[in-house]
Formats: C-alpha cells, sequence, structure tokens
C-alpha cells in the first residue's frame, strides 16, 4: 500500500488515531476506500491547502466500520468509513476554510462543526466520484445533541 495520499497527507496521517491504537482496531483502508481518500485530497483537501498556503491539520480523516463504531457520538454512516469524508482545521481560520471551500469547491457535504463566536471547531468536508449534494450543514449541540442544520447564512454559526 501507498504510504501518500496527495501532497501534503501521508496515509499515516489520514488514518491516526488515538482510539485505533488505545483499543488494537485496525484502521487501514482496502484499496477503494483509498482510491476515494486520494480523489476527495486531490478534490478538495488540496485545493484548500493551496489556496490557504499553510499547514492545515487533518483531524480526522479515514475510519474502519469497527473503529467508527467506537466512538461516541459518530454516525452508522459516516462517509469517514468510505474514505469520502475529512475534518480539517486551522483554528482561528477556520471559518476562512469553510467559506473558501463553500465558493469554490464541488463537495458533497460541507459542515461547519460547533461553530463558536460563528468560527467553527473544525470543518467537516466529503467528496464522492458522483452525485455530490452541495449540502451545507452547522453542527451544533442542542440540549446535548448534536444536530446539523442547514446553513443559509453566517447568522446560522451564530
Amino acid at each position: 500500500m501507498e504510504d501518500i495520499i496527495s501532497k501534503h497527507i501521508s496515509l499515516k496521517e489520514a488514518t491516526k488515531s488515538e482510539t485505533a491504537t488505545k483499543l488494537g482496531i485496525s484502521n487501514m483502508p482496502n484499496a477503494t476506500e483509498l482510491a476515494n481518500m486520494k480523489l476527495l485530497a486531490e478534490k478538495c483537501f488540496e485545493p484548500i491547502r493551496e489556496w490557504y498556503g499553510k499547514p492545515i491539520t487533518v483531524n480526522s480523516f479515514f475510519r474502519s466500520t469497527k473503529l467508527n463504531s467506537s466512538i461516541s457520538g459518530s454516525s452508522g454512516t459516516s462517509q469517514h468509513c468510505l474514505g469520502q469524508a475529512i475534518d480539517i482545521s486551522a483554528g482561528a481560520d477556520n471559518k476562512k476554510l469553510f467559506d473558501y471551500a463553500k465558493q469554490n469547491l464541488d463537495f458533497d457535504q460541507l459542515i461547519a462543526e460547533f461553530p463558536t463566536n460563528s468560527i467553527p471547531s473544525w470543518v467537516h468536508v466529503s467528496y464522492k466520484n458522483t452525485g455530490n449534494r452541495k449540502q451545507i450543514l452547522v453542527a451544533k449541540k442542542i440540549n446535548g445533541k448534536s444536530t446539523y442544520i442547514p446553513y443559509k447564512s453566517d447568522e446560522d454559526l451564530k
């Protein structure tokens, strides 16, 4: 298996998981998942990284289904399990990453995750080979539960 996903992402970075290590769970993609990861990196991550011009933290990329089911709050239909989703962060610049993706990229889902003072805690981007929905959401905790609401304007980030 190749060690490189894209110019700025290694396979090690894309599959790292403290939970997987702690629980002894394999978190290696198969050939199809790896192809999806490379496509997502090419179509979404690398354009953002090139535009931003500085390192961007990959919080979560690939998650095996076994790992995903071990993570509290993770969706049973997570695109991370298919290699089709990435969670990224540039700290205080997360809103800039979100806006760039929203205005310039094709994507399946773009999620501003749990914003504070209108700045997402991280940005979730997913991409599929065909049928991208261009769905833009904001994740918020409402009554202690993660809730996803459609993004209409920056007012939704407050």
